[in-house]
């Protein structure tokens, strides 16, 4: 197999410090250790590997490399006991595709501990089209969940929802059965929203208040924040007593300006998702959730299918913000 030649996405750093990428032949000798070798069908694009391909070093630090953080197919040589040749499976997190070779790739060579069994009833395609993405989405649903938070408590607020986690904690949400409010600052992704259960969708200055005023009206028994900043400042100070909110990104901003007013007045909680490093049996816990009750009907229809080299014009929109929903890269031709 150490011979094998097979077909990835490179980005190399010029003399000059820009990165490029391209479609180059390697050799599976070429991946780094790991105890299974996996031949991959199917990758998703994710904001951070949007990052790595255009130099980001506190995504990834050395090049050339190849990114894919997320990463589906079958075993295609083992040196673990847990998995066989053949066997499908799905990796995604770790540090796949930031400092180790990514799913962007037709081969990737992994850790056992980060391997995950493809779950009963789902599809390759389907667990990319979920990937690091949906993933995220359905942990923050469960810390929604442990929190109390149940359909009947109320509305649910999802932001940055045209994105890939937010459309997907839309679709999540919505099939548990919750009343989804999305904002987004795309008009166009109206109707997709709709689509995937939304009741009501709100514009992106709908979520920002600049009032200066430690608590607003209540209005979400929760919420999911995949944007941070100013929009999570107005998720926190908007939701019930007892409320939760959960936050997984910074697109907006990194910062959090507000008062403990929220906290101490009404009760609410404030978890952080990581889907990196979540601890491996509540990882085949939540896929097992997204194959089982969180499932959505309508997925395969509410996905983008390009190819190895479609890849980075897709990565160009989504660091101009212009991106919408989920895109799978099909590996295998």
């Amino acid at each position: 197999m150490n011979k094998t030649l097979f077909r990835a996405m490179v980005v190399e750093e010029t003399a000059d410090h820009r990165y490029t990428s391209s479609i180059q032949s390697r050799a599976v000798s070429d991946l780094p250790k790991g105890e299974v070798l996996i031949k991959v069908h199917y990758s998703s694009l994710n904001y951070k590997d949007a990052l790595s391909a255009n130099g980001n070093k506190g995504v990834t630090r050395r090049y050339p490399h190849t990114p894919g953080i997320d990463a589906a197919g079958e075993v295609a040589d083992s040196t673990s006991d847990d998995f066989a040749i053949g066997e499908p499976v799905l990796v995604t997190g770790y540090d796949l595709g930031m400092n180790t070779s990514g799913g962007l790739a037709e081969y990737i060579r992994v850790p056992a501990g980060w391997v995950v069994r493809l779950p009963e009833g789902m599809s390759l395609k389907q667990s990319m089209t979920y990937g690091t993405a949906g993933f995220t989405a359905a942990l923050s649903l469960l810390k929604l969940e442990e929190s109390g938070i149940a359909p009947q408590s109320g509305d649910i607020l999802v932001t940055g929802a045209s994105g890939g986690v937010g459309s997907l904690a839309v679709g999540i949400l919505a099939a548990a059965g919750y009343s989804v409010v999305a904002a987004s600052g795309k008009a166009a992704a109206t109707d997709l929203l709709t689509r995937l259960g939304a009741k009501e969708i709100l514009g992106r200055n709908a979520v920002i208040d600049t009032s200066g005023k430690p608590l607003l009206r209540t209005r979400f028994a929760g919420a999911i924040d995949t944007v941070g900043g100013d929009i999570l400042s107005f998720a926190l100070r908007s939701v019930q007593y007892g409320g939760a909110v959960t936050c997984c990104g910074n697109a907006a901003s990194p910062e959090l300006h507000l008062t403990v007013y929220p906290f101490i007045l009404r009760g609410i909680s404030l978890f952080g998702i990581d889907s990196a490093e979540c601890p491996m049996p509540l990882r085949k816990a939540v896929w097992e959730r997204l194959a089982g009750d969180w499932h959505l009907s309508d997925l395969d229809n509410l996905t983008t299918e390009i190819t190895l080299e479609a890849v980075p014009e897709h990565f160009d929109a989504m660091l101009k913000g212009e991106h919408m929903g989920r895109c799978v890269v099909k590996i295998q031709p």
